[in-house]
């Protein structure tokens, strides 16, 4: 029961997907703005195309093209850039180049694609079972078809990739062994007894409440018991909620990540053949923790990776904006210059709001 749960609750999952979608909505809206200048774009070339073809037949009014007319006005090719250029231009520009740079930083997509097929796949189950057609979730959510989603995981995918990429690079030797010092540790085993409270999907916040009580009075309880000098064996037959661990004495074995975090912090704290003397509590209830022992905690070049990968997940999850703060460092290393003058103090504007 300590074990992470393979697969997320499908409420959570429905959270996630919306959350997904709202966080790829800008994103979407980028998409389409390209899209938009694309066309408008083929547009113009058709029209430059017809013009040579048909001798010059478009008219130009003081050497600019016009490209549409009303009574009393010509809209001019030039008109047209400009206030697109004020709409969404420097989203637009962005974009593009944030497009281009993930493509030159991640050629291969396999990974990606991969990602994406298996998210989709989760949710597409996930939505199936409790009866929602997926197609109407994808429609509700801006989507016509599972491509378009596809395209947008495979998106962030990718961009978060480069972000992530950047800032293990930049991390420091200091960072990386005061990390390896304090957080990593080898293999450990440890023996629990699990107290879950009473509940069911049915139940009420206020009995929910009082049966999270009723666990954590039970715990103490075995506590006791154990400190009054009670066989371990025997507690965990008689109360461990873990029907997988109770042959082994409540016993398993664990790295960091392969168990919920209170559990594993807390038994980093022991010494071996030391129990916790209160409730660890965890979303899978109340545990009493004995620990049993710790292996050798791997050399840093072996830990190397895992270093990085932690540092990093913590860095992005105590600043939301660092994302997008990484991206305006991650093009100045590209040498990003915006000659336009409009699209340039919009974009500073941008950047600024994230210090």
């Amino acid at each position: 029961m300590a074990k992470k749960e393979n697969t997320k609750k499908v409420e959570k999952t429905v959270k996630e997907t919306k959350e997904v979608t709202k966080n790829n909505k800008e994103e979407v809206m980028k998409q389409n703005i390209i899209i938009s200048l694309l066309v408008i774009a083929c547009l113009l070339m058709i029209i430059i195309l017809m013009v040579v073809i048909k001798g010059h037949e478009a008219k130009l009014k003081d050497g600019k093209e016009i490209i549409a007319s009303i009574d009393g006005k010509d809209i001019t090719s030039e008109e047209l850039f400009d206030a697109l250029k004020k709409q969404n231009g420097t989203n637009a520009l962005i974009n593009t180049i944030d497009d281009f740079i993930v493509n030159k930083e991640i050629e291969d997509t396999d990974a990606a694609k991969k990602y994406a097929e298996a998210q989709i796949a989760t949710l597409k189950q996930q939505y199936e079972s409790i009866g929602y057609d997926f197609s109407t979730v994808l429609a509700s959510n801006g989507y016509e078809n599972e491509d378009q989603l596809k395209t947008d995981i495979i998106s962030d995918y990718k961009k978060n990739k480069v972000v992530e990429k950047y800032l293990s690079d930049n991390l420091t030797d200091d960072e990386i062994n005061a990390y390896y010092d304090k957080e990593i540790h080898g293999k450990i085993s440890s023996k629990h007894i699990l107290i879950q409270p009473d509940t069911t999907n049915a139940t009420t916040e206020e009995e929910k409440t009082t049966a999270e009580e009723a666990a954590k009075t039970k715990a103490q309880e075995v506590i006791q018991k154990l400190n009054d000098g009670a066989a371990w064996s025997d507690l965990v037959k008689e109360y461990s909620a873990d029907t997988a661990s109770v042959a082994d004495d409540g016993l398993i074995e664990f790295e960091k990540g392969d168990v919920v975090d209170e559990f594993y912090q807390a038994s980093i704290t022991l010494n071996d053949n030391e129990y916790t003397k209160e409730p660890v509590k965890s979303t899978y209830g109340y545990h009493i923790i004995l620990k049993v022992s710790e292996a050798e905690k791997p050399s840093l070049e072996d830990s190397l990776e895992t270093i990085k990968s932690d540092l990093v997940s913590n860095m992005l999850s105590k600043d939301e904006n660092l994302a997008n703060k990484t991206w305006v460092d991650i093009r100045k290393k590209y040498n990003l210059e915006i000659n336009d003058t409009k699209l340039e103090k919009v974009y500073n504007s941008i950047i600024s709001d994230l210090k």
